[in-house]
């Protein structure tokens, strides 16, 4: 086949799948659900040429899928690439795409462009972890934020036909899988390159035979304001959890101005408070950068205000790091002191209000379904609301009951099961 890292790169690098046939591969993978869903993709091409999965000191090829969304992540990813530069190295992911000058200066490896794993594997589906799957509805985005590095890997918004969505949300709930992740750069952008809107998939997928509920991915706050009230109808449904990742990055509107985000601080809370009015106990995520350029005193105040007044639980802070062509790059930095110093303020208070939210639930009787073992003798269970609930027990994947919350350990709770007699 035609090499599309060639063409993102400009290179001769070509490999074909069948290079790897019948060996031994070890492979590593970063980044976002999106990306370790390709590399099950990529796991099953291989399996499927013969080849055994295996761990580094025994495999004869190694393949990393790599992530640059921040300066922390890329470093990482050279220190791996060059780890292995002695080996029959492949990369893939979102690093080859746009930082090829940077994987040289560390290695030679072979180029797997994301496309040629998506090309070869076909369908949108792929099993996750325990009774968890993954459907990637779409890749890149209709954003132009001017600090992000992923949007110039992954390009414009390209939706997954309906078609084969529904399909794979029907495979995997006919596998057992209780709960499908529909993942992408900008899941509420699905469908704008289609003539199609998210909240009218959603109404097809609950139609869906099957015991599953769906967790949607990251969503643009610009993209959600344009399906606002449909998609706080859809979440009506059982089978979608009332939960929300809204990226919103910063409280103050000049910051969210600088970086070209599409909306204002007063969209981010009338879209919290348009969920939360119906869903009072709805959990709502976010992301938020300190130290962009430029950020005064004054414009991360409003960000801390912001964070108190949405009461985001679970939230992914990051310090700004220049990432390379983007329109940002040009601007200067503030010292490392002040981002560090407002990333920590702002994670004190993200703990606070995660603990907060976890009390609520203190004593109170909900819904789960074990989704997920990540520890010998207990087992990883979901509520309506995507709470974390880990009960002492064995359970069987997708066994669902009532539990009693009894304790908060801020990035889980535990709970007791209620015999199922008990009333």
């Amino acid at each position: 086949m035609g090499s599309a890292a060639e063409r993102a790169q400009g290179e001769s690098i070509t490999i074909t799948f069948e290079d790897l046939q019948g060996r031994a591969i070890y492979i590593e993978s970063y980044g976002c659900t999106y990306n370790h869903a390709d590399t099950r993709r990529l796991e099953a091409i291989l399996e499927g040429l013969g080849c055994r999965l295996t761990g580094p000191e025994e495999a004869d090829a190694v393949i990393v899928n790599t992530c640059t969304v921040i300066g922390a992540t890329e470093r990482k990813m050279l220190r791996r690439l060059a780890a292995f530069a002695g080996r029959d190295l492949y990369v893939t992911g979102c690093m080859p795409l746009v930082q090829m000058d940077k994987i040289r200066s560390v290695c030679t490896p072979h180029v797997i462009h994301p496309d040629e794993i998506h090309e070869r594997s076909g369908g949108v589906g792929t099993p996750g972890a325990g009774a968890i799957g993954v459907v990637q509805v779409a890749s890149g985005c209709v954003g132009r934020c001017s600090y992000c590095i992923t949007r110039l890997a992954r390009g414009r918004l390209r939706s997954a036909p309906a078609r084969d969505i529904l399909d794979a949300v029907r495979d995997l709930a006919a596998s057992g899988a209780c709960e499908i992740q529909l993942t992408g750069q900008d899941v509420a952008a699905w469908g704008l390159d289609r003539g199609e809107s998210l909240p009218d998939l959603l109404r097809e997928i609950v139609e869906i035979p099957g015991r599953f509920a769906v967790r949607l991915g990251m969503m643009h706050p610009a993209s959600v304001l344009g399906i606002l009230d449909p998609l706080v109808d859809a979440l009506r449904n059982d089978k979608v959890f009332r939960f929300l990742h809204l990226p919103v990055q910063s409280g103050s509107d000049t910051v969210l101005e600088r970086m070209q985000r599409g909306y204002r601080a007063a969209d981010v809370v009338r879209i919290v408070d348009t969920f939360r009015e119906r869903f009072p106990d709805m959990m709502i995520s976010s992301d938020f950068i300190t130290g962009f350029p430029g950020e005064t005193d004054e414009e991360f105040r409003r960000t801390l205000e912001l964070l108190q007044r949405a009461a985001f639980v679970k939230v992914n802070i990051t310090r700004y790091s220049r990432r390379p062509g983007t329109p940002a790059a040009a601007l200067k930095d503030l010292p490392e002191r002040i981002r560090k110093d407002r990333s920590r303020v702002l994670l004190a208070e993200a703990n606070r209000i995660y603990d907060a939210y976890n009390e609520r639930w203190i004593g109170r009787e909900t819904p789960v379904v074990a989704t997920e073992k990540n520890v010998p003798g207990s087992t990883v269970c979901r509520n309506p609301c995507y709470l974390n609930v880990v009960i002492t027990e064995d359970l069987p994947f997708g066994f669902s009951g009532r539990a009693v919350i009894t304790e908060n350990r801020r990035h889980y709770v535990v709970g007791d099961l209620i015999p199922s007699d008990a009333g």
